[in-house]
């Protein structure tokens, strides 16, 4: 079985070139800055209470930054929560603040359920993917492997799963449509040739994209200006970073809030915002979130600009993940998304039919959502809870689809 994967992956491989850009093997640089606002440096030839002192001062600052307190006397955020439960999550700091390039240990926890306990770093990422207690998972993603993740992006789904099969894990999960991205070497390239190539199909370009985004969002965010509200954008599947810089950098929302099912994206994301001296004197809240679009972290009802730029085709549970969307979008909140039809992926597909016997490949081994038109798009959306007549899906160039929505 194993000499079978082994000469799959050779035959099949240069095949693959032909659908898709090929992403680098160079690993990404894994340099954190704490946030986009620098932590204040503490003399070490500091007293003991003065020390004491600032330290806690540090700390308040910090949770004013990303919590506040509610009617139970512990610090929560105001907008994050409980992936699985949807409860808040009490907020607490470990380790000394010390030293302005010192991350700080972030401990969120249930507000209900003492045993569902996350944590995250100032300097990295929240992890609300999964509690750090849950020990009942039985099965164990690539994405936690990233020399096999690196291998099973350059095969087609038939073979990458034959090889996760045959590896030294029996318990490995891969799911195509979601560990393609975990691979460091695709978070690498991905702002380094592979997403210049989407032109290819109709997209615009990020700058293009992204003003598209911030037109459609405009009309919500200046009455919330208005109102002296705070104003709030999610970039879900943020990847690199590539729109979170650009929200950031608008001066239009208080808070961006970025999220992504990748640690390596999430890694290269938070590297490029510490090497921007745009960002470095920014005051603005910026969460970098690790998290399942199937399973929003955020309270229902809360959001007002949600956007995902080229992600949907790369979501395996599309449905799950729209009513999740709408779910946490406000009453005349907007979501705005780019994609692929699929025809941009009709290589990929047919390749896998092949490999396959000449079947079809079930979803869940698909590379991507292969959408066959705007109208299925569509009504995806209206399945998830959008009125028709606030529903826009919009065709450009060959292949790529521009959707807004308003709730």
């Amino acid at each position: 079985m194993k000499l079978f994967a082994a000469a799959a992956l050779v035959l099949i491989s240069h095949h693959v070139a032909e659908s898709f850009v090929h992403p680098t093997t160079i690993s990404a640089s894994s340099t954190l800055s704490s946030t986009a606002e620098p932590l204040v440096e503490i003399s070490t030839d500091a007293g003991e209470e003065q020390k004491k002192k600032k330290r806690q001062q540090l700390k308040q600052a910090l949770l004013g930054r990303i919590g506040s307190p509610s009617s139970n006397n512990f610090v929560s955020d105001p907008l994050l929560v409980d992936p699985l439960t949807k409860e808040p999550l009490s907020l607490s700091l470990k380790g000394p603040i010390l030293g302005s390039n010192a991350g700080v240990r972030l401990t969120l926890k249930s507000a209900t359920d003492s045993e569902r306990v996350f944590e995250g770093r100032s300097d990295a990422y929240i992890n609300l993917l999964e509690p750090i207690s849950d020990d009942k998972e039985e099965k164990t993603s690539v994405a936690s492997s990233p020399i096999l993740s690196s291998l099973l992006t350059l095969t087609p789904p038939p073979v990458r799963s034959l090889v996760a099969n045959v590896s030294s894990n029996s318990d490995l999960e891969y799911i195509p449509m979601r560990d393609l991205f975990t691979s460091p070497s695709v978070s690498y390239a991905y702002e380094r040739g592979w997403r210049q190539g989407f032109a290819a199909a109709g997209f615009p370009g990020a700058d293009k994209e992204f003003e598209l985004a911030k037109e459609y969002f405009a009309p919500v965010i200046a009455k919330r200006r208005s109102s002296g509200e705070d104003k709030v954008v999610v970039d879900m599947s943020c990847a690199t970073g590539l729109f979170t810089r650009r929200f950031l950098k608008s001066g239009e929302y208080d808070r961006v809030i970025a999220c992504d099912y990748s640690d390596s994206m999430l890694t290269e994301a938070r590297r490029r915002i510490r090497t921007d001296s745009e960002l470095a004197s920014s005051n603005k809240k910026l969460d970098l979130v690790r998290c399942d679009v199937a399973k929003i972290p955020l309270k229902s009802g809360s959001i007002h600009a949600f956007h995902a730029g080229a992600a949907m085709h790369c979501w395996p549970e599309i449905e799950l993940s729209l009513k999740e969307i709408h779910r946490v979008l406000a009453p005349g909140g907007r979501y705005v998304a780019t994609t692929f039809l699929g025809t941009y992926f009709q290589n990929v597909a047919n390749l896998e039919k092949t490999s396959n016997g000449g079947n079809n490949v079930e979803q869940s081994m698909q590379a991507f959502q292969y959408f066959p038109n705007v109208e299925h798009l569509r009504d995806l959306l209206l399945d998830a809870g959008f009125d028709g007549d606030k529903v826009e899906v919009e065709a450009v160039g060959s292949a790529c689809v521009i959707i807004r929505c308003e709730k």
